[in-house]
């Protein structure tokens, strides 16, 4: 019975395109196919799904949703995202079923993701929590003097191998944009100072770097998993949520051209 609703739906996104009625077409992989194994399942969503990114939502009937039922959707355990063909440049991501009699590490790991890019959708538009940050080399950063840039903010520790992993790429993509005088990168650690300052002389970071940020992070942004990226727009008010370097870096390119 699966398989033949999953058929229905590859007939039907064909037709679609066909005839005209949408810009999207049948799905890049076997929704089927690729439950069958958690790791290759896991690998199709860690390189082909980012659902931080602006998409276009589509539900299991094949009618285009809004981002906030579509990820709702999402956190219930019942379904997946795979992409979808697409006429144009934009992004079509479509729910499918979770198969029965797939592995349940499946179902546990969409719903733990599901349930923090969800709560991450909810922060965007709202304004970022009030702060007086000073960084290690005695900059003061608050709410009203970074007013007029855009802010991106990368939270951390020091034993959290992905952080420190993605500090090459942040390096890169801060040089890129070392000519935006409205463009601020700060990062926030649990750390001490001490620590930071004998860690970074091994491993640069070309953020601004902000110490003992443990409670703020926890208490006031309500993080429980790192690394996390905030993209503040001039007006304070949180633009994204992002948990890696790949959608960080996509979703400020974007950004950075329309403000």
């Amino acid at each position: 019975m699966k398989q033949i609703t999953t058929l229905f739906f590859l007939i039907f996104s064909s037709i679609a395109v066909c005839s005209g009625q949408s810009n999207y077409g049948k799905p890049e992989v076997d929704p089927i196919a690729i439950q069958k194994n958690f790791s290759d399942w896991l690998a199709y969503q860690n390189t082909h799904i980012m659902l931080t990114v602006d998409f276009k939502a589509v539900d299991l009937r094949s009618n285009e949703i809004d981002k906030d039922s579509f990820l709702n959707q999402l956190t219930f355990g019942e379904c997946f995202p795979v992409r979808l063909e697409s006429k144009t440049n934009e992004v079509y991501y479509q729910l499918f079923r979770i198969e029965p009699n797939s592995d349940s590490s499946i179902k546990a790991t969409m719903v733990a993701n599901a349930i923090e890019e969800y709560e991450h959708f909810k922060m965007e538009g709202q304004s970022f929590a009030a702060f007086r940050f000073t960084d290690l080399e005695g900059n003061v950063y608050t709410n009203e003097s970074v007013k007029g840039k855009i802010v991106v903010i990368k939270c951390w520790y020091i034993h959290c191998a992905p952080c420190i992993r993605e500090f090459p790429d942040l390096n890169r993509m801060t040089e890129k944009y070392k000519d935006r005088n409205d463009i601020l990168f700060v990062s926030l650690a649990e750390d001490t100072p001490e620590q930071l300052k004998t860690f970074l002389a091994k491993k640069p970071l070309s953020y601004a770097v902000v110490a003992n940020q443990k409670q703020y992070m926890n208490e006031t942004l309500h993080l429980n998993a790192f690394p996390t990226h905030f993209i503040v727009d001039k007006n304070g008010m949180i633009v994204k949520v992002l948990r890696n370097f790949e959608s960080l870096e996509l979703a400020l390119e974007k950004i950075s051209q329309s403000r």
